[in-house]
């Protein structure tokens, strides 16, 4: 009965040891995963395909990541070509493109991004020396309208440039994008920068004005100079028609006056003096003076024809 018992005690360990044996010689990769297949710690193969996968038992598995990586540091103090401190805030997306190279250099994401920190950082370092802290934070209107790159997205772009072969050499990682969330100064210099900034804006508003008030003469100008020429315009009309009107009735007191002059100088003399006299006149004029003789002697039937 003993010696059957530990007959039955080690068939089972043998099934264990069968079965966990036959478990470690597969493994699932993700569709987020690259795996990278290690025996006695050298390279076997690398598996890209999501899925159920064979190995030996004596074989280990490495998984990496491949989605995109942040890597989001502290903000950092550089210093620009003329001596200025700045503080840059500055993220870097990454992924795996090589996972043989990134296991064999950095092994792991945190040992890829303190690679990633140096190559990075020290590229920015050498690029901000290129530019003057004014090139970096002048407010330039011009560019925002015509979309034109800042300085401080030209100077990442070119350490993207700069860094992305290096990083793909060296560690297997490709670098998607590197961009600036903050831009600021030391605590010990805001105040002039920020005095800076404002003059500047000061400037910049001024120059709108003055454009605006030169395009506002040149409208009210334009105005003018259209008023007058309507104006003369009028004025001309105006006295084309007066000048007609005037025609008209001289024609028309000649034709009367021809007709019958003796009823014309009555209806003149009679409008000369609804014009000359009224209720408060005093007229002071001889008797035989012309104006009064209608008004003093009247007129004869004798005289009309």
């Amino acid at each position: 009965m003993v010696r059957d018992g530990k007959r039955s005690a080690l068939l089972v360990v043998i099934a264990l040891v069968a079965l966990i044996s036959v478990w470690r010689c597969f493994f699932v990769v993700d569709e987020t995963e690259w795996a990278v297949v290690l025996r006695f710690g050298k390279l076997v193969k690398v598996v890209e395909d999501a899925g159920l996968h064979f190995r030996l038992p004596i074989d280990s598995v490495r998984k990496f990541d491949k989605r995109l990586q942040v890597y989001n540091p502290p903000a950092t103090e550089f210093l620009t070509g003329d001596k200025k401190n700045l503080v840059l805030d500055v993220y870097v997306v990454w992924r795996i493109a090589d996972p043989v190279r990134f296991w064999q250099s950095v092994g792991d994401p945190v040992g890829a991004e303190a690679r990633i920190h140096d190559l990075v950082w020290s590229e920015l370092a050498a690029g901000l020396g290129n530019y003057d802290l004014s090139q970096l934070v002048a407010v330039r209107p011009e560019r925002e309208e015509t979309g034109e790159a800042t300085r401080v997205s030209e100077l990442t772009e070119t350490v993207k440039r700069r860094c992305q072969q290096v990083a793909s050499r060296l560690y297997g990682v490709e670098l998607v994008d590197i961009g600036l969330k903050r831009l600021n100064f030391p605590e010990q210099s805001k105040e002039a920068v920020f005095a800076r900034m404002r003059a500047e804006r000061e400037r910049i508003a001024k120059r709108y004005i003055a454009e605006g008030e030169e395009i506002a003469a040149k409208i009210k100008a334009e105005a003018d100079r259209e008023k007058e020429r309507i104006l003369a315009n009028a004025y001309r009309e105006a006295e084309k028609i007066r000048g007609e009107g005037d025609a008209l009735a001289a024609r028309i007191y000649g034709q009367a006056f021809s007709r019958d002059p003796e009823f014309y100088k009555l209806l003149r003399t009679l409008e000369a003096y609804r014009k000359a006299i009224d209720d408060k006149t005093t007229v002071v004029l001889s008797s035989d003076s012309e104006f009064l003789k209608l008004l003093m002697r009247g007129q004869t039937g004798g005289e009309r024809r």
